[in-house]
């Protein structure tokens, strides 16, 4: 959209002002950030394309004009098929109030909305809480450790449904962290350790089980990536520079594995911001990435977990994550497509997917994304006998082994 803009810019008509385009959004370098909230020049007018960060995050002043498009990309979680999906989908009407206030924050000014008044009136009044729309395993979790004792009937302020709760408690025992004693749900010894982390349940699991790998050093650096925005800064104007530079960090077993040698890149020189830029990676949420993994770091050295290097062993970590993540796997079908092992969701490999021109034969992904179709993003080349190895009951009745 912002290349279109700039592309129109250039052709205006005489007499017109001239326009400067700028993109925002999350993952954007902070320094490219930085530049919507700079005055345009003289007899210029300012075009800021951006994501939904400009509807309450931040306000920048001299805005006069918004286009709203009624959509939004957010989570929504089925708990019937188990999917937490990134989708595109339609705001509400708070949203659109929320958007028509960024305009005129000084001054008058004008919202466009590109829906008809009819579509408006269709909108929900307001958004659905987080809290209903996303896995809940983390919660029910804290909860446990806040000895709830009986969480389908906690009083919560915007109550999730039963089967969200539900799926939560499945997926924590599938995980290892809940038994049932005596009608009562409580924490197992692993449970009780997987709360001491401010992460998804899937992740502290990973975490704990990697010293049994011996690459705990190599596991906390995937799971801090993979917790903050993308390090990776890609500026569609450069995709050939962009996929020079990466070259040399590609692994064939993944993007977690990718990931690793950009940060091992990135330490072993000294933590280099002219590097990053040189390579377009975002050196901010690069740093942040030290910040979380030098977290993980004590609360493991606080358990006395010992902490191990693989080195260049990359099959011990794809193991870890593999054991840990086999709730997120995916197969090859015999027609080429993919299908999660869970619930058979047809999916497809991100095209900003390392993996994206491979076939390997079962991946694990972080998560999924609806756009025009449902892809995985984030993957990880695993064998199907790790996962079995991972949750035999569980593969007993989902996974048709890919041996077969």
């Amino acid at each position: 959209m912002t290349k279109t803009c700039r592309d129109i810019a250039k052709h205006l008509p005489d007499g017109c002002p001239q326009m400067t385009v700028m993109p925002l959004y999350a993952s954007l370098p902070h320094s490219q950030q930085l530049r919507v909230f700079q005055n345009a020049p003289k007899d210029h007018r300012k075009v800021i394309i951006s994501t939904n960060i400009a509807e309450t995050s931040i306000t920048i002043t001299g805005i006069k004009y918004v286009v709203d498009t009624g959509m939004v990309k957010a989570k929504k979680y089925n708990p019937e098929s188990g999917l937490e999906i990134l989708a595109v989908q339609r705001i509400s009407k708070a949203q659109a109030w929320q958007r028509t206030g960024r305009a005129g924050r000084e001054d008058s000014g004008i919202c466009y909305r590109l829906y008809t008044e009819d579509e408006f009136e269709k909108l929900e009044k307001m958004t659905v809480p987080e809290i209903q729309r996303c896995n809940l395993a983390s919660v029910v979790l804290q909860l446990l450790v806040l000895r709830v004792p009986n969480i389908l009937t906690f009083d919560f302020v915007s109550k999730p449904s039963p089967d969200s709760l539900q799926s939560a408690i499945e997926q924590l025992d599938l995980l290892g962290a809940v038994e049932k004693k005596e009608d009562q749900l409580i924490l197992t010894p692993l449970g009780k350790k997987m709360a001491a982390f401010p992460l998804e349940p899937k992740f502290s699991k990973t975490i704990l089980i990697s010293s049994k790998f011996h690459c705990t050093e190599e596991i906390l650096t995937i799971v801090a990536l993979l917790s903050v925005d993308s390090v990776l800064h890609n500026p569609p104007a450069k995709r050939d520079e962009v996929q020079a530079a990466r070259r040399k960090f590609i692994s064939s077993e993944g993007d977690h594995m990718t990931l690793l040698n950009i940060y091992r890149a990135f330490k072993n020189l000294g933590k280099n911001k002219e590097w990053c830029r040189e390579n377009f990676i975002n050196s901010r949420n690069m740093m942040m990435v030290l910040e979380v993994r030098a977290q993980l770091r004590d609360i493991c050295i606080k358990m006395s977990m010992p902490i191990e290097s693989s080195r260049t062993d990359t099959r011990n970590i794809r193991q870890c994550l593999a054991h840990g993540m086999f709730m997120n796997a995916a197969e090859l079908q015999p027609d080429g497509t993919y299908t999660t092992v869970e619930t058979h969701q047809l999916v497809s490999i991100h095209p900003s997917s390392f993996l994206f021109h491979c076939k390997p034969a079962c991946v694990i992904y972080n998560e999924l994304l609806h756009t025009s179709k449902c892809y995985m993003r984030d993957l990880c080349v695993v064998d199907a006998d790790w996962l079995f190895e991972a949750a035999p009951e569980y593969f007993r009745r989902k996974l048709k082994r890919t041996k077969n």
